[in-house]
């Protein structure tokens, strides 16, 4: 391996390392795969008015999510069955958050349990949940995280059904054999079928709940003391009943352009669901980041911090623990960097007045007169 010097060079050495159905899997969108472009495109056309002559020698990055203070506002997000990428999976990645002083949130369909990755040692984890059609299944798990320490709950909340991914459909792509949905093994809900089609579509549609609504995320409040925040957000009606129904947070996401195609680039999105929520709750972005320039931006439309997805799966593979650690640090760094060169220090210092985007009004022209 040469020298890596940028998250998204990961990629191409993960593809070359893993078996064609497990990097299919990771790294494809739905359908057309125009939101997957998206995602990533959206960023290059915002752009920064960066203020010079500031005083930028210290750098302060901190920031408290929930309460809970990081050394930065970039975690990681949830990406399931981790041990396809590298034999330690969660592992991994659990012990490389902890150690850049972030929050790592664990799918539910993780191949470790949440008692396994709790036992990697100290650190900030959420639990990512999606809702079974028995909700003994939930509740036991949900009480099984809180056990285990975890301080928050994502409740992905756009996946009614699984999203088309063809290529995952083309490779009928299924858990490698040795693996298994960790966290259900005992509910003997821990093995996905061979199927005509996505081994993982075909279990989704056994298992996940459908009729899933606003209620259940009262009921969910109802069983557990941890915070819920709302994931898979993109209006800003939808941010409203998601403060309304006492969500502590938002997370505006595409679930990385794998379910409903033609939505839009997370980044894009952000600025009406931030504005839906009024400032009642803090707002996170996932999709799409893969430069540090990417995370100010994001923070610049009123992102209290964003997750990384792909980028964790795609280092792992290359280059276990190291490769996540790695993609942490270089990340942190580029934003350090935007940071400075923008004449900001500490994040509150991010305005919407450091960016400039297509659908701005143009700058330092009378307003023109009706």
């Amino acid at each position: 391996m040469g020298e890596i010097t940028n998250v998204t060079e990961y990629q191409a050495i993960a593809k070359e390392k893993l078996p064609k159905m497990v990097y299919d899997y990771y790294a494809s969108g739905a359908e057309d795969q125009w939101t997957l472009a998206e995602n990533r495109n959206a960023f290059s056309r915002i752009l920064f008015r960066p203020r010079i002559l500031i005083d930028v020698s210290k750098i302060d990055m901190t920031t408290t999510v929930l309460g809970f203070k990081i050394s930065m506002p970039i975690m990681i997000a949830p990406t399931a069955m981790q041990k396809m990428a590298h034999p330690d999976g969660e592992y991994a990645t659990a012990r490389a958050a902890s150690s850049a002083g972030t929050i790592m949130t664990l799918s539910s369909w993780a191949t470790s349990s949440v008692e396994e990755v709790a036992s990697t040692g100290p650190g900030i984890r959420f639990f990512q949940l999606y809702v079974y059609k028995d909700r003994n299944v939930v509740a036991q798990l949900v009480r099984r995280a809180e056990r285990a320490g975890f301080k928050a709950i994502a409740l992905t909340v756009d996946t009614p059904r699984l999203g088309r991914r063809e290529a995952d459909i083309k490779n009928r792509f299924v858990l490698p054999p040795g693996l298994t949905l960790k966290n259900f093994e005992g509910l003997d809900l821990g093995k996905m079928d061979e199927a005509n089609d996505s081994g993982l579509a075909s279990y989704v549609a056994g298992q996940i709940d459908r009729t899933l609504s606003w209620k259940d995320v009262k009921w969910l409040q109802s069983i557990t003391s941890m915070p819920i925040l709302v994931k898979g957000v993109l209006t800003a009606e939808d941010a409203r009943i998601a403060v309304q129904s006492g969500a502590a947070g938002i997370i505006v996401s595409n679930h990385g352009a794998r379910q409903l195609d033609y939505v839009p680039s997370t980044i894009m999105a952000l600025e009406e669901v931030v504005k839906g929520a009024q400032g009642r709750v803090p707002v996170f972005l996932d999709g799409g980041v893969r430069r540090g320039t990417d995370v100010f931006k994001a923070l610049a439309l009123g992102a209290a911090g964003i997750f990384i997805g792909r980028p964790v799966v795609f280092s792992l593979a290359a280059d276990g623990e190291a490769g996540v650690r790695k993609v942490l640090q270089m990340l942190r760094d580029e934003f350090e960097l935007t940071m400075a060169l923008s004449g900001c220090r500490t994040l509150s210092e991010i305005t919407r007045n450091h960016i400039v985007t297509e659908w701005d009004a143009p700058r330092g022209l009378p307003a023109p007169r009706l």
